[in-house]
């Protein structure tokens, strides 16, 4: 919770209900590292990199008024985990595998912050959004297609 977010980091707030006896700080920290540099399984690689620079930290808890046990968590990325200019990369890595969690017995993305320096790294589709609104028919709203 020490920690102050950079204008640069990616922002998430994750609604939580951790499983019976886990604290909801124990959560937060085991969210934001599952989703970044964590893993459950010990990697020879680990030594040779500072995981520092890259793990996801939750810098904020607060508990749903009105809801027993449920805790909406701020994690906050550096953009240097991330490949430029891939969504794939970003959603993958933020919610790719941390719903099947066992210290959770739910999880929900809530909310996404992604900071101006990486949206500007997006070339957009190929042939222009209109083209893409065109075929689809949906305008007036973001789209975003990618596989989980």
């Amino acid at each position: 919770p020490d920690y102050q977010t950079k204008e640069t980091d990616i922002l998430a707030a994750f609604r939580m209900t951790p499983q019976p006896g886990v604290p909801a700080e124990e959560a937060g920290a085991a969210v934001a590292a599952e989703s970044s540099t964590g893993t459950w399984t010990t990697v020879w690689t680990d030594g040779l990199t500072s995981l520092d620079r890259y793990k996801g930290r939750c810098y904020d808890i607060e508990a749903v008024p009105g809801e027993d046990n449920q805790y909406i968590a701020y994690v906050a990325y550096p953009l240097d985990l991330f490949e430029e200019g891939s969504v794939t990369n970003l959603f993958t890595s933020i919610v790719g595998n941390v719903f099947g969690f066992k210290a959770l017995r739910a999880l929900r993305l809530e909310d996404l912050r992604i900071p101006p320096a990486y949206s500007k790294t997006f070339q957009g589709p190929p042939h222009g959004i209109q083209v893409e609104r065109d075929k689809l028919n949906k305008y007036g709203r973001p789209l975003l297609g990618c596989t989980i």
